[in-house]
């Protein structure tokens, strides 16, 4: 399977967050350094991005929101949990699924060693 740079470049960046911060703290501290990151290297993102329902072709907003899409091409849920928990995959492959979009990443921060609490799903 042939690597994407995107995603190579978002776990390179979040890395770099979690070498700096450690886990324990809140994930809306990791979004904001990691939002940082992205800024500094000039990585194209959206944050916090509406995700609508589409229920019998009606759209509904529900709430949803995605928290970080990065070069309109990956879906980011970040989280601070003691594991990655099925219902954590789940949530992202309906995320990806609602989006279009084909490529997504969980990055739980609460890892010791950040490489251990990254999944990559692609649909």
């Amino acid at each position: 399977m042939e690597r994407d740079p995107v995603t190579d470049k978002v776990i390179g960046l979040a890395i770099e967050v979690h070498r700096v911060l450690g886990p324990g703290l809140l994930e809306s501290a990791y979004e904001e350094c990691l939002c940082f990151e992205l800024n500094q290297n000039c990585v194209p993102y959206a944050r916090q991005v509406p995700l609508p329902v589409i229920y019998k072709s009606v759209r509904l907003d529900c709430g949803y929101r995605m928290d970080l899409v990065v070069d309109s091409s990956v879906v980011l849920e970040l989280k601070t949990v003691e594991k990655i928990l099925p219902i954590h995959e789940a949530q992202l492959l309906t995320y990806l699924r609602l989006s279009g979009i084909a490529t997504g990443l969980i990055l739980n921060f609460h890892a010791a060693v950040l490489k251990d609490g990254i999944r990559r799903r692609v649909l």
